[in-house]
């Protein structure tokens, strides 16, 4: 019944490959996340402002990223607005699709930690002669991100994983999508992709040790 012949050379053999498919991985979740913060602190002034245009635009932005699966914005990445004519490689849609849920899931953050920091705090910095600006830039913000640094890591660790989600719109020099092409040459899915489920997790365990350990230095009191 059971007769299957594990064969792990011919997967590590391929670990090169896996290892430079992993380096796009990180490359794509960290320009993700780099972006999806500073849209999500726009997000989180609009959200804030007395605009009701611009109030509704995050809180749109917001509730679409938050309530639908993120292969759907992927998918509208690349396949969604392939319909107007507008053409993206997969790389780039799968890097959309990803900033976009991040931007939303931060902003949402974000909105949280600033409800977490006393009014006081900026109206101490007006009456410094700060303006609203300077004193959200240079009094808030600063707070505000420091509340939210623990949930960043773990939207961060959400990115890398959803970088898997690549392989839909035909992303194939990442991870996932090198471990699925070297899977169809060799037929040793198991193998390959338990390698792959072992790179994934010492990527976000690295990740996650890194920002504790970043965290206690740089927020002690």
């Amino acid at each position: 019944m059971f007769n299957y012949t594990f064969q792990w050379k011919q997967a590590l053999a391929r670990l090169p490959q896996m290892l430079d498919g992993a380096v796009v991985t990180m490359q794509v979740a960290l320009l993700s996340m780099a972006i999806g913060i500073a849209l999500a602190v726009v997000l989180t002034l609009f959200r804030l402002s007395r605009s009701r245009i611009l109030s509704g635009i995050a809180t749109s932005w917001v509730e679409i990223a938050r309530n639908t699966p993120a292969l759907f914005q992927i998918y509208m990445a690349h396949f969604g607005v392939a319909s107007f004519g507008i053409h993206f490689s997969p790389w780039t849609s799968l890097l959309l699709g990803i900033t976009f849920n991040n931007a939303g899931y931060l902003a949402e953050n974000f909105r949280g930690a600033l409800k977490a920091i006393p009014d006081t705090q900026a109206r101490a910095g007006r009456s410094l002669g700060l303006s609203e600006l300077q004193a959200f830039r240079f009094i808030v913000m600063p707070q505000m991100l420091r509340i939210s640094f623990l949930p960043m890591t773990n939207q961060m660790v959400w990115a890398i994983l959803m970088t898997s989600l690549g392989v839909t719109v035909g992303m194939n020099t990442d991870l996932y999508g090198v471990t699925q092409d070297l899977n169809a040459l060799t037929f040793r899915t198991f193998e390959l992709f338990a390698v792959a489920a072992v790179i994934f997790y010492l990527i976000t365990k690295v990740i996650q040790l890194g920002a504790r350990l970043l965290a206690r230095r740089m927020f002690r009191y």
